[in-house]
């Protein structure tokens, strides 16, 4: 999931589209743009599907005003609905407001339980809904932010949201900083974005990152800064370097493309093997596999094509659909694997499908070895702060030691990117959430380890 906010740019809604299409590889089940036309009116538009699917000129032109918010939506097959695409729009005497979220709050389905106990009623499975309820609204005059900073002190785990009254954008991370949060200048305006490629897109200009902890409210004033939480830390979550951001956006000082290149300068200093040629996964693998190629020696050869019309497989919300979605997404170029011995390097093995399919697709393809190297280290744990691994069984790696997982997906070799390298490869970084890799949550989880284990 991605959010994006404008305040202060003519065509907000333009702004917020092109953006939202910059960060479509965060989410590909719905969209959706809210906005605040001269009167303070909000509208909205939503969809299932791709950004460039759910809207067009006419529909973004129909958005009209200076200030919206933008949402892209990423959900697992249970929860895919129009109830749950954002962002979500609320009515309400004290004033009208609409909220978009990315990440996921742990102690969700304890508060929704005393929430309905006493009276609220659901149409979606979004903590976005989850924090409109808590958003207490007794006194019309007192400042919304207040009763927005008692809402966010009791949910936990990963969380940025973007919430609009008709007058001002608040900007919320939660303490961890599970997840990436950024500020633009855009002429006499500013951009609130999940990640730092957007404001490239749109023309804005970085100015800092939201800190853990910490509200951001936009209007007519300016910026303002609010600390609402105690003991912040930064844990971004490791995935987000591996896998999830653009490669040209930076995280908290660190380039997503510089990180994986050192990611795989690394992996090939503690993992070499004599091949012929290195070839990476595209797209989010390629950084990676060109830095293994430089610290190797070894050619970086384009030896899988990708098909840019078919989505991510990790982020489909099956995993029928991630199966086949494999062979549609990618094509080995037989004229350079053929007679090769291949080093395959990726940015992480999480349930096996990929990586067996396109080790296959390779052999057939002529390639003699294929030595499979992962730019991360070994996937053992769920994650329960936005990424869609919530059980063991879902993880290779949670089942079966390397060897085995070597066997299973049909490589001549299997290696992975040892913890302390996945830290350093983040120059300047001296933490992370690396709880998918070691089982060391930042959070209280809030599940019955029974659940955690099916």
């Amino acid at each position: 999931m991605s959010v994006l906010g404008v305040y202060g740019v003519e065509h907000a809604s333009s702004m917020i589209y092109y953006g939202l299409h910059t960060m479509q590889h965060r989410g590909q089940e719905g969209c959706g743009i809210v906005s605040v036309d001269a009167d303070g009116k909000m509208k909205r538009h939503r969809g299932m599907g791709l950004v460039s699917e759910v809207f067009n000129e006419q529909k973004i032109a129909a958005l009209d005003g200076a200030m919206g918010i933008g949402h892209v939506l990423y959900t697992g097959a249970a929860s895919r609905s129009m109830d749950n695409v954002q962002p979500l729009y609320f009515h309400h005497g004290s004033g009208d407001f609409a909220i978009a979220h990315n990440g996921n709050v742990v102690n969700a389905a304890k508060l929704t339980e005393s929430l309905e106990r006493r009276g609220s009623l659901f149409h979606s499975h979004s903590d976005a809904e989850l924090l409109a309820h808590l958003i207490k609204k007794d006194d019309p005059d007192e400042p919304r932010i207040f009763s927005i900073i008692e809402a966010l002190k009791q949910m936990e785990g990963a969380y940025a949201f973007l919430i609009m009254t008709k007058n001002r954008i608040y900007a919320c991370r939660d303490k961890y900083g599970f997840h990436p949060l950024s500020i633009g200048k855009l002429g006499d305006g500013y951009v609130v974005s999940s990640e730092t490629c957007a404001f490239d897109t749109i023309g804005a200009e970085f100015v800092r990152d939201i800190a853990p902890g910490e509200i951001v409210t936009i209007d007519k004033k300016g910026i303002r800064s609010t600390i609402y939480a105690e003991q912040c830390k930064c844990k971004m979550c490791a995935m987000e370097y591996i896998y999830f951001a653009r490669p040209d956006s930076d995280i908290e000082g660190c380039n997503v493309h510089a990180y994986r290149k050192e990611s795989g300068r690394r992996l090939y200093q503690e993992s070499p093997v004599e091949a012929d040629i290195v070839v990476g996964v595209p797209d989010s693998s390629l950084s990676a596999a060109q830095g293994y190629s430089e610290a190797s020696g070894l050619p970086y050869e384009m030896g899988l094509i990708k098909n840019k019309y078919v989505g991510r497989t990790f982020i489909q919300p099956s995993q029928a659909l991630r199966e086949k979605g494999v062979r549609m997404k990618l094509s080995p170029v037989r004229s350079i694997v053929n007679g090769k011995r291949v080093v395959l390097v990726d940015d992480s093995i999480v349930r096996g499908t990929t990586s067996r399919r396109i080790v296959n697709m390779l052999r057939e393809a002529g390639a003699t070895e294929v030595h499979v190297r992962i730019a991360s280290p070994t996937m053992t744990h769920p994650c329960f702060y936005g990424v869609d691994t919530s059980t063991l069984e879902e993880l290779m790696l949670a089942r079966m030691d390397v060897a085995a997982a070597c066997k299973a997906i049909g490589a001549d070799s299997l290696a992975f990117l040892s913890y302390d390298a996945t830290l350093k490869s983040a120059i300047g970084r001296t933490d992370m959430c690396l709880a998918c890799f070691d089982g060391r949550y930042p959070t209280e989880l809030y599940q019955n380890i029974e659940d955690v284990n099916k």
